[in-house]
């Protein structure tokens, strides 16, 4: 899922462009039409992209932290490369076949997917070509006009619970990989499943660095500072190379990268990942079913997400047209389906499109021309993989709160938690995502409660034939052990 989807950014007021030449580029991205400028347009780029950057250290940190069933890790230099072309691709593809000041980048949400359910059931090439096939179903959708028809299938309630519950889960994640809350070994015979810091108590350099860097991170939002996380990011890495300088860390506290300053800050890109893909491999390791449910899981993820996004961001630039409704709205989604595709190619998990946009459009980006921007600066991140690979889970982390935070703070309050029927259903799958570690079993008991709620309140007409039969496999799929198939 892309983060912070309900970021607001305060539009600018709207003010006549200053006077521009009608050549090629004006005319292709329709500059002056939609009451831009080149300049305004670039420097709408610009704020995209130092909004959305934390992602180029934020994806490596979330995928190297999981491991494949053969016990493999992927490299962080590999995933550094992988996360920054698939965001210049998918960035600059929107920008000229999209025309609309959106960026894209690996979604955080589905990267959890990927690296805590689907690969530890299958190899790191099984998952990724799930991902992929995720994004190749969306195209299918999209062709044939269903993608729209489907959102409606699912209704306002869950599909506000499904992004709360991923909100808390990527949350979760960040307590846990930053250090603040810790796993309790079963070997401790005790029922409560985590605890504060190692041994109930907050101790160590790595979690003052992640606690600080909370406060920086939501102090900086509140103050409203343009790049808040990427900020935060930069000032603890710094922070925490002088401590693992100065103070005696374990190099195990910090978790898998210990903050040390490169050698060489500038490096040729590694691209050793793009193309490890195997389509239909994580189907022999899991089964038809259960990888069908994989690849449903991923797809509902990036669905609904993008299509939220896609709606704030153009509403924040001004694009919609009276009926609420984006002109070129195919083109749009075809370029988000075809992210998800490649981020999977590229194995750095789903592209999809980010709400940081809005910071573009808050600084009055109207067409592509910012999502050019936006992509050529990812370009030029290429070759600085080095500095990425060097801040630690305690600096980005942080992030993770944040963006949680925000996830859920605009969704919370479009439930109707006046009527049970979606109100329970709601309240399940956001709860079940984080307490199961498992975005999947919060979608399948959210839509299997909400229909068998419906049809006990004598609603059932009102349940969409396609909800039922989602939740019908998700039935199924739960009761597999019992029936002896798996």
């Amino acid at each position: 899922m892309s983060p912070s989807t309900t970021a607001k950014v305060v539009p600018s007021s709207p003010t006549p462009p200053p006077a521009a030449a009608h050549g090629a580029l004006d005319r292709f991205f329709r500059i002056t039409e939609r009451g831009s400028s080149i300049p305004r347009e670039i420097r709408g780029g610009l704020a995209t992209f130092f909004a959305m950057a934390y992602i180029i250290v934020l994806n490596p940190i979330i995928l190297s932290s999981g491991v494949d069933k053969y016990g493999h890790h992927l490299d962080g230099g590999q995933l550094v490369t992988a996360t920054v072309v698939t965001a210049a691709f998918t960035t600059l593809l929107m920008g000229v076949i999209g025309n609309v000041p959106i960026a894209l980048a690996a979604g955080l949400g589905v990267n959890s997917i990927v690296a805590l359910q689907l690969a530890p059931k299958m190899s790191w090439p099984d998952a990724m070509g799930m991902v992929v096939l995720a994004g190749l179903a969306i195209m299918v959708l999209v062709a044939t006009g269903l993608r729209e028809r489907v959102m409606s299938a699912v209704p306002l309630g869950l599909r506000k619970a499904i992004a709360i519950g991923i909100g808390l889960f990527i949350v979760l994640i960040g307590l846990v990989d930053s250090g603040f809350v810790t796993r309790i070994p079963d070997a401790a015979h005790t029922t409560v499943p985590l605890q504060l810091g190692a041994g109930g108590h907050l101790t160590g350099w790595p979690v003052l660095i992640f606690i600080l860097g909370v406060l920086l991170t939501l102090g900086l939002m509140i103050r409203k500072v343009p790049g808040a996380i990427l900020i935060s990011i930069v000032a603890m890495t710094l922070l925490a190379l002088v401590v693992d300088a100065v103070a005696d860390v374990q190099g195990a506290a910090w978790g898998l990268t210990v903050p040390q300053w490169p050698g060489n800050p500038v490096a040729s890109p590694d691209f050793g990942l793009i193309g490890k893909v195997s389509l239909f491999g994580g189907f022999r390791e899991v089964g038809v079913l259960t990888g069908i449910l994989f690849v449903f899981t991923v797809l509902l993820s990036c669905f609904f997400d993008a299509m939220g996004t896609i709606l704030g961001v153009s509403d924040e630039a001004h694009l919609l047209d009276s009926k609420g409704d984006l002109p070129g709205m195919s083109r749009v989604l075809m370029v988000d389906g075809v992210a998800t595709a490649a981020g999977g190619f590229a194995s750095c998990s789903a592209n999809t499109c980010y709400a940081e946009s809005t910071a573009g459009a808050g600084e009055g980006a109207r067409t592509g021309l910012a999502s050019i921007a936006t992509g050529l600066l990812f370009v030029v991140a290429l070759f600085f993989a080095p500095l990425a690979t060097m801040v630690p889970a305690q600096a980005a982390t942080p992030a993770l709160v944040a963006v949680g935070f925000l996830i859920m703070a605009g969704s919370v309050r479009e439930i109707d938690w006046s009527d049970h029927t979606i109100a329970v259903p709601a309240f399940l799958t956001m709860l079940l995502m984080p307490f199961t570690y498992s975005i999947t079993n919060g979608i399948g008991i959210g839509f299997i409660t909400f229909c068998v709620l419906r049809l006990v309140a004598g609603r059932g007409r009102e349940v969409p034939p396609a909800l039922y039969a989602v939740s019908a496999v998700f039935a199924f799929y739960y009761l597999m052990p019992a029936l002896g198939l798996t």
